[in-house]
C-alpha cells in the first residue's frame, strides 16, 4: 500500500474519531442538562436539550456514511476494518444516548411545576452521576483504545440497575399511597428508565471497545441487577 493511500486512510479514520468525540461531548451535555432541567423545573434548559438533538443526528449520519465510503474505497482488513465497524456501532449508541436525554427533557416539560418527591429526585441525580461517569470513562476508553477501562465500565453497570430497582420501588409506593401521584410518578419512572438505558448503551460501547482492540466479543454475560419486573409483579402492577 502506497504512503499516499496510508495517509488518506489515516485521515479517514481520524475524521471518524473526531465526529464521535464531538457526538460524545454533545451527548454528555444533553444528559447533564436534561436531569438538571428536571430537578430545577427549568423549561428553557429542557428546550435547549431538545434543540441539541438534530446536530447529534447529523453527526451520526456522517459517521455512518463516511465509514461505509471508507470500507468501499480502502477495503480495510483486521484492526483497520474493526475500527471502521466500531465507529458505526459507537456512533449509533451515542446517538441513542442523545435520544434518551432528549426524552428526559421532554418529561421535564410535561411535569412542569408538579410536586416531585425530593428523595426520588436526589436518587435520579445520583443515578445520573453514576451513568455520566460511565459515559465519560467509556468514551475515554475508546479514544485511548483502553480495554481495561472499558471492562471497568462494563462491570459497573450492575450498580445502575440496582439503583433503578430501588427508585422503581419508591415510585410504586408513592403511586399506591395516593392516586394523585400517578401522573408525575409515571413521568419520573420513564426518566429513571431512560437513565438506566443510557447505562446499557455505555456497556455496549465498552463491549465494542473490547472488540476493536482484541478482535473478540466478550464471552461472559454482562452484570444485571434490574429487579423492577419482580417488584411490579409483587405489587400487582
Amino acid at each position: 500500500m502506497s504512503e499516499h493511500i496510508v495517509r488518506s486512510y489515516d485521515a479517514d479514520l481520524q475524521g471518524l474519531r473526531q465526529r464521535i468525540a464531538e457526538m460524545g461531548g454533545i451527548a454528555e451535555k444533553m444528559l447533564v442538562d436534561s436531569v438538571a432541567a428536571l430537578a430545577r423545573h427549568d423549561k428553557p434548559l429542557a428546550q435547549t436539550v431538545i434543540a441539541s438533538d438534530p446536530r447529534l443526528d447529523v453527526l451520526h449520519r456522517e459517521v455512518e456514511e463516511n465509514a461505509i465510503l471508507t470500507i468501499a474505497r480502502r477495503q480495510p482488513l483486521a484492526i483497520d476494518l474493526r475500527e471502521t465497524i466500531s465507529a458505526i456501532r459507537i456512533a449509533g449508541d451515542v446517538e441513542r444516548i442523545g435520544d434518551l436525554a432528549k426524552n428526559i427533557a421532554k418529561r421535564a416539560l410535561a411535569i412542569g411545576d408538579d410536586f416531585q418527591p425530593h428523595k426520588i429526585v436526589v436518587g435520579l441525580r445520583h443515578m445520573n452521576d453514576l451513568v455520566m461517569a460511565q459515559l465519560k470513562d467509556v468514551l475515554d476508553a475508546y479514544a485511548q483504545k483502553d480495554t481495561a477501562k472499558a471492562l471497568d465500565v462494563w462491570k459497573r453497570d450492575g450498580a445502575i440497575d440496582a439503583l433503578y430497582t430501588s427508585l422503581f420501588r419508591e415510585l410504586l409506593t408513592y403511586m399506591m399511597e395516593d392516586p394523585r401521584n400517578i401522573s408525575f410518578c409515571t413521568h419520573l419512572l420513564f426518566c429513571a428508565k431512560n437513565i438506566e438505558r443510557i447505562g446499557d448503551h455505555t456497556t455496549n460501547i465498552a463491549e465494542t471497545v473490547h472488540y476493536l482492540v482484541t478482535g473478540e466479543t466478550l464471552a461472559i454475560d454482562r452484570p444485571k441487577n434490574d429487579r423492577s419486573i419482580d417488584t411490579s409483579v409483587e405489587a400487582g402492577v
